[in-house]
């Protein structure tokens, strides 16, 4: 591995831990003490059948075994699929997979997560200046896939123009030479621009590692979007009292675990990284759900889900969340596999990556009624 990509992993690495520390804080934070005058105005109805603290604390600690196990087998399964020539990164059947975990990802952002932040920023718990007045939901959605993209390209342009003062090897469209190649040192800036002797000069930066390093980056961005969803909805799931609720989101959670590991999983695959770092991945995706609802029940007593603090804090993380998600999920999975060589190729293929895309999509998005 070079020495550009090695600092790259760093930074990201880095950049990843620090957000991941801010998300825990800020759902800490939202675990404000109950004041009177916030109960009795936004109060949820303590009463009905479905109102059972201790029927749904016994759900609360079935849906952390179950929640993990799927969260587990979905992320790590691809992690072992490359003994088994059928669900290598290069057959047909992975990237069937991948694309149906890709489809899964697209409805948890647009069915499940955005619903969820335009609930808690348009909640009447919330004054109608400015909160009812603005569309903040899809505006901090829209503002959070920008962000994802300036991350995502600035990332590659500084290893590319890392790679560029190193020296590497690039392409002549219009070569003389008959093979195409040149080496860098050998051109003169106005070449490199595609002037002079009428050649139009396409740089490579090393093409290999910067298709790992793109994958790289996908997977950290990928996986800090997915975690920001599950420390919130495990924090919900924990808090509850209505155990019809939580009945319901034990098996669309399970689900959404599965699909969605799978997803992050193949994109872990893809990025090659060392054993402990795909531990390390894993372990976070495994336990965040989890660990939200852990969390969620130990400050049962103190959380308020519907104060003004939470409803906030909540509707944000969801919204900032949903736009990752869907940019990752559009831009970095699914097109990048529709546009890439191997689909463009076989129309066949690419139909039925069409429609196995579309039916995570449509599951998940049934899912939608009880998650």
């Amino acid at each position: 591995m070079s020495v550009q990509i090695r600092r790259a992993l760093r930074a990201s690495t880095f950049l990843l831990l620090s957000m991941l520390s801010l998300v825990m804080s800020l759902a800490f934070v939202a675990a404000e003490a109950k004041s009177e005058d916030e109960a009795a105005k936004c109060a949820t109805a303590a009463t009905g059948k479905c109102i059972n603290k201790a029927k749904a604390l016994k759900l609360n600690y079935i849906a952390i075994g179950c929640i993990l196990v799927a969260s587990m087998v979905g992320v790590s399964l691809p992690l072992f699929t490359r003994s088994v020539p059928a669900l290598h990164p290069d057959k047909d059947v992975f990237l069937l997979v991948k694309c149906f975990a890709s489809g899964v990802i697209i409805a948890t952002g647009f069915m499940h997560v955005m619903p969820d932040s335009w609930n808690d920023l348009t909640s009447p718990c919330l004054p109608e200046t400015p909160w009812r007045a603005f569309p903040f939901t899809p505006f901090i959605s829209m503002v959070s896939a920008y962000l994802t993209m300036m991350m995502d390209t600035f990332a590659m342009a500084f290893y590319g123009k890392s790679l560029s003062k190193q020296g590497t090897s690039i392409t002549v469209t219009n070569g003389a030479d008959g093979n195409g190649k040149v080496d860098h040192a050998d051109l003169a800036s106005d070449q490199l621009h595609g002037r002079g002797h009428g050649h139009i000069v396409q740089i490579l930066f090393g093409d290999k590692e910067t298709a790992l390093l793109k994958n790289r980056v996908v997977a950290q961005v990928l996986e800090l979007g997915i975690v920001v969803h599950s420390v919130v909805i495990g924090l919900s799931m924990g808090s509850s009292d209505d155990f019809c609720a939580i009945r319901g989101l034990v098996a669309a959670m399970c689900f959404h675990q599965l699909f969605e590991g799978m997803g992050l999983g193949g994109c872990i695959l893809q990025a090659e990284y060392s054993l402990r770092i795909k531990a390390i991945m894993v372990f976070f995706f495994s336990v965040t759900t989890p660990g939200g609802i852990i969390m969620g029940i130990l400050l049962q007593s103190v959380y308020e889900e519907n104060s003004p603090t939470a409803l906030i804090v909540v509707g944000v993380l969801n919204a900032v969340s949903a736009g990752l998600l869907i940019y990752m999920a559009l831009v970095d999975l699914l097109a990048a596999e529709f546009k890439g060589s191997k689909l463009q190729r076989n129309m066949k293929l690419q139909l039925c990556s069409y429609g196995v895309a579309l039916l995570g999509t449509g599951i998940m998005s049934l899912m939608a009624k009880w998650a």
